[in-house]
């Protein structure tokens, strides 16, 4: 894990972000690259070009800049790699292609409540972060003071489409030698019993060298409440999942599961796209 990309609006849920990934960058010597999109209050068709525009340009740059080095001076980053970066782009748009332009490792994102992303995090843009990012995305929802992942919720149907995505949540756990438990939600509408849903799991965890890890099914009215129940009962450090880059989550994870289970969890949560 070599390079971190934390995006930031200079809100307090950014700051929960920024100290979360700075415990991360510790703990395997990587490289935090802070990122703020500029996106001007007329930003809108020529507004880049047209000449009265110019001074309001320069002051949210200027602006920003100011406010990223003060950033850059926190105590809790001392000893990090740290650059910064500022583009004019809308912010969803800026992050993927800034994360794909620096091959970022991890997208680190703080997150407000069931609002969804705070000032510039706002609308679908959680969501489409979360579907889109090549790179595995960290939500964080909180202020962390001690973040862990040792205690490692995995949902899935594991399919055979998971398994790509799959070996790189393993590289994360490995990093914070995390117990994964792997949890199938069963639901009225979609159920398996237990000996084939075992099955299922087991014949997937045969092509993974990950020896630290639990079996289980959950049943519960829908996938959402399951996952979110099932982390409850085990206490999870972090909740992780696969996403599909076109129609949401794969299989079960479908619609608007994406969008609202990163907004309703708590825990902090991590997506790895399929």
């Amino acid at each position: 894990m070599k390079r971190i990309l934390v995006p930031t609006d200079f809100s307090e849920h950014a700051e929960y972000a920024l100290r979360v990934a700075a415990q991360i960058a510790k703990q395997n010597n990587s490289e935090i690259i802070l990122l703020h999109m500029l996106e001007l209050p007329h930003q809108a068709g020529d507004a880049m070009g047209s000449g009265h525009q110019i001074p309001e340009i320069m002051f949210y740059k200027d602006k920003a800049i100011s406010n990223l080095e003060d950033l850059m001076d926190v105590d809790f980053l001392e000893g990090i790699n740290v650059s910064e970066i500022i583009q004019f782009e809308k912010a969803f748009d800026g992050i993927l292609t800034v994360s794909k332009k620096n091959n970022v490792d991890l997208v680190v994102m703080g997150s407000h409540g069931t609002s969804g992303f705070q000032e510039m995090f706002i609308g679908s843009n959680t969501e489409k972060v979360v579907r889109f990012s090549e790179s595995p995305v960290l939500v964080i929802k909180n202020k962390v003071a001690d973040f862990r992942a040792s205690n490692f919720v995995f949902a899935s149907d594991f399919s055979n489409e998971i398994k790509k995505p799959f070996a790189q949540l393993v590289d994360f756990a490995k990093s914070f030698d995390a117990n994964l438990s792997l949890v199938m939600v069963n639901t009225p509408n979609s159920f398996k019993p237990t000996h084939v849903a075992e099955k299922i799991m087991n014949d997937f965890m045969k092509e993974f060298n990950y020896p630290k890890y639990t079996l289980n099914i959950y049943n519960d009215v829908n996938v959402e409440k399951g996952i979110l129940n099932f982390a409850n009962s085990v206490n999870a450090d972090v909740i992780g999942m696969c996403t599909h880059g076109r129609t949401g989550f794969a299989h079960f994870f479908n619609g608007s599961i994406s969008e609202d289970l990163v907004n309703h969890a708590v825990r902090p949560v991590i997506t790895f796209k399929i």
